[in-house]
């Protein structure tokens, strides 16, 4: 028997009313931090009455479809996200932007329908994850025994580390090597010395890579590296023993040099200086007796004694000029005592 059209009818509003209701599985969506997502919504249901998007517990927004002879309302409960809040394409999808970390959390839609018993729902998760910076690598402790370096790599993030993935790379060798996990165990010798390991780092947005690690870095000691750091401490030495040598040179040449400057100086203040003879100052008489010899007077007579008069200044002091005195005899005095 043929099923009637009001049969099929029944069975239709049946299956919207059970179908998008029991198959709302939930959708997860990451995001950047300061960027934006996009919560897709696609309508099996005509007409609608309302759309109702719910963050958590707390309504965002209420739409009121548009009709024919007006356009649709949508009314934003909150004022700070008025600026975030859009719906692209004229369509019900909502597009929020400038996310934060506390964006993060269950979102809800309920599309309310004259046509329903219950509104039709489906569920996000948002979560919002942030750029990652350049991993961290810690070198553990290190371990040469019989030149074999031992030793253990850690990646870590210092932050925006939710998530976050490692896996490292070790390059050098005739096929690149890949190991899961933040810890790195290694060992290696001689042959191998100049492998490299890199640390990725990865979140559900972004991913990032660490500064290179040396093998020869490692272990120093191992594997001929103890000769290497030996050479180069003594370079080091050396070039500081020239340095200082240097310096003791030009102190004693400085030295010496003025040593001769201070010889040659006092030289020059042992000269004898010039006395500038002032015939301003008070003069002193002194008196000799001078004996006048003649040749015809065979005896000393007390009547033709001569007496003389010298002038002689009783002190003579440094001028602050030293001309240059003639030579000039002294002046004396004679007088005939009778």
């Amino acid at each position: 028997m043929l099923a009637s059209p009001a049969c099929f009818a029944f069975i239709f509003l049946l299956c919207q009313l059970t179908g998008p209701a029991a198959s709302g599985v939930l959708k997860k969506l990451v995001g950047a931090l300061g960027g934006s997502v996009t919560f897709p919504l696609n309508l099996s249901v005509d007409p609608i009455d309302s759309i109702i998007w719910v963050f958590n517990t707390t309504t965002l927004v209420t739409i009121q479809p548009k009709l024919a002879d007006k356009k649709a309302v949508i009314i934003v409960t909150q004022h700070r996200n008025k600026e975030r809040v859009n719906f692209p394409h004229e369509g019900y999808s909502l597009r929020l932007s400038k996310l934060k970390k506390n964006d993060s959390g269950v979102y809800r839609v309920e599309i309310h329908s004259s046509t329903l018993q219950d509104p039709l729902t489906q569920e996000y998760e948002l979560r919002v994850y942030e750029h990652l910076s350049k991993p961290k690598v810690i070198i553990g402790l290190q371990n040469n025994k019989n030149g074999t370096c031992v030793t253990n790599l850690t990646c870590s993030m210092e932050q925006g580390g939710e998530d976050v993935t490692y896996s490292w790379k070790s390059l050098g060798q005739a096929t690149n090597e890949s190991h899961s996990g933040s810890i790195l165990p290694i060992s290696w010798r001689q042959e191998k010395r100049d492998m490299t390991f890199i640390c990725m780092a990865r979140n559900p947005i972004s991913s990032n890579s660490s500064n290179p690690i040396f093998a020869w870095n490692l272990c120093e000691g191992a594997a001929g590296g103890l000769a290497t750091s030996v050479i180069l401490k003594l370079l080091l030495s050396l070039i500081l023993l020239c340095f200082i040598a240097l310096v003791l040179i030009i102190f004693i040449i400085r030295r010496e040099r003025r040593k001769e400057f201070i010889e040659e100086k006092k030289g020059l203040n042992l000269h004898p200086e010039t006395l500038n003879y002032s015939p301003a100052f008070e003069e002193t008489s002194e008196y000799d007796i001078i004996s006048y010899f003649n040749s015809t007077i065979p005896e000393e007579n007390a009547v033709n004694t001569l007496c003389s008069t010298v002038k002689i200044p009783p002190k003579v002091e440094k001028s602050h000029s030293l001309p240059t005195l003639p030579d000039t005899p002294r002046q004396f005095t004679h007088e005939n005592v009778i």
